[in-house]
């Protein structure tokens, strides 16, 4: 009887390990379905994750008329690039929410990513994502097909206006950090 318990016992706690698969262990590239993203990790351990498409991830902002590096709130005034809108943010925010599985939720419970938009500072529509996360946080057991799901909505559902300031840049960067709920 107790070896039948302690079997049973060991398959549910493989069963837990089999869910707890840590996808960002190194750099990689993960050729999916459709689309390939990149998973880089620097020494300092922060995942980053981008469609492998994307032409800004490690590319500065800099204005397009003398290619000078744009650097917000050089003046500690901050520089406002968007207009201001009321409807993005809880849009952004519902985007995150809705592409992880309630299960997933459970597990990143108390944890918060990062998800960067690149936008077009001509259009104000959204050219790229990209997500950062410690590799050891539970993040790291979320599948490649979840960070694609939130990025295909941001880019199909989220627009900007871009003020005088952001049209003159490349593009306009912006992040914002998210516990799902």
């Amino acid at each position: 009887m107790k070896t039948l318990i302690v079997s049973i016992c060991i398959l549910f706690y493989v069963a837990y390990l089999h869910a707890q698969t840590n996808y960002y262990t190194t750099t990689k590239t993960f050729n999916e379905s459709g689309y390939t993203y990149q998973c880089d990790i620097p020494p300092y351990n922060l995942v980053t994750l981008y469609n492998k498409s994307n032409k800004w991830i490690y590319v500065h902002s800099i204005y397009k008329d003398t290619g000078k590096n744009f650097v917000q709130d050089e003046a500690g005034d901050g520089i406002k690039l968007l207009e201001s809108d009321t409807w993005t943010r809880s849009k952004r925010f519902s985007i995150v929410n809705s592409a992880f599985s309630a299960s997933e939720k459970q597990r990143i419970k108390g944890h918060d990513f990062n998800i960067i938009m690149y936008i077009n500072s001509s259009t104000g529509k959204v050219d790229e994502v990209s997500f950062e996360f410690h590799k050891s946080d539970p993040f790291a057991t979320i599948p490649v097909s979840v960070y694609r799901k939130i990025e295909t909505e941001i880019k199909k559902h989220i627009w900007y206006t871009p003020t005088t300031v952001g049209k003159k840049l490349n593009y306009i960067f912006y992040w914002w950090a998210q516990e799902p709920k």
